[in-house]
């Protein structure tokens, strides 16, 4: 009877260890950035409800690079597909390189002020025209704006009315005042308390960001990673990436 205990209590202990076991290996850590935060964590929950297998998404405001270049432990890394070619050649990522998602800018004023239309290309041509100040970044999506400008034939109307905004978001920096209307990734610049989403570029202006994913060269759970991976880009991702303010790539 002792024997059947003293067995028993082992059989406990051991199965315990491998549930212990187990659950580790299932956990997978993604490792993104402010540009594609909204979509990831999305397909992340998304992911664990199908699967029961636990996500940790490593939001990283700054400093996403350094954490990569010192080999910070996690699985999958998610940034704009240009960003892709350094990590492989710094051996950093383990190929290949997985489209999953893409976003275009929108719009944003502050909370209270006119609406103006900017559905159309005449619409949000003579939104920038009329604005006192227009904000958008240099990073991520940022410098499509010059472009935009420049195609349209108002950048020389309007470039001394551009403010280059670093440090905040485009939104924070409309709710603070800083600039009349601003312009970010369409998953970034909303919601933002104090403003009000405008909405997307028109579909003729919109120039995409497109990002992709890749198991890092630092994981241990490289099966599931891409097991992830292949969720990303499934058809059940794209209501979720839409959820987010993203939306899948075009196939």
């Amino acid at each position: 009877m002792k024997y059947k205990l003293v067995a028993m209590i082992t059989l406990v202990v051991a199965l315990t260890a491998w549930k212990s076991v187990s659950a580790q290996t299932a956990e997978i850590t993604i490792m993104v950035n402010q540009a594609a935060v909204s979509g990831v964590s999305e397909l992340a929950a998304g992911y664990e409800k199908a699967t029961g297998r636990k996500v940790v998404v490593d939001f990283v405001a700054t400093g996403q690079d350094q954490k990569i270049r010192t080999d910070a432990p996690g699985d999958l890394v998610v940034s704009f597909i240009t960003g892709f070619d350094q990590l492989i050649k710094d051996g950093k990522v383990i190929g290949p390189v997985v489209e999953f998602a893409r976003a275009g800018n929108g719009v944003a004023v502050k909370a209270g002020a006119p609406k103006p239309d900017i559905s159309t290309v005449e619409g949000f041509k003579q939104a920038m025209l009329n604005a006192k100040s227009i904000g958008h970044t240099n990073a991520g999506t940022g410098p499509y704006n010059t472009k935009l400008f420049q195609s349209l034939g108002i950048y020389d109307q309007i470039k001394d009315k551009i403010k280059i905004i670093t440090g905040k978001l485009v939104a924070v920096a409309v709710a603070d005042g800083d600039v009349e209307i601003g312009i970010q990734q369409t998953n970034v610049i909303q919601p933002v308390d104090g403003t009000a989403y405008l909405g997307p570029l028109p579909p003729e202006l919109i120039e995409y960001g497109h990002f992709g994913v890749a198991v890092r060269n630092v994981s241990k759970n490289e099966a599931l990673a891409r097991d992830l991976i292949r969720f990303m880009t499934s058809p059940e991702a794209a209501a979720l990436l839409r959820k987010g303010a993203m939306e899948p790539p075009a196939r």
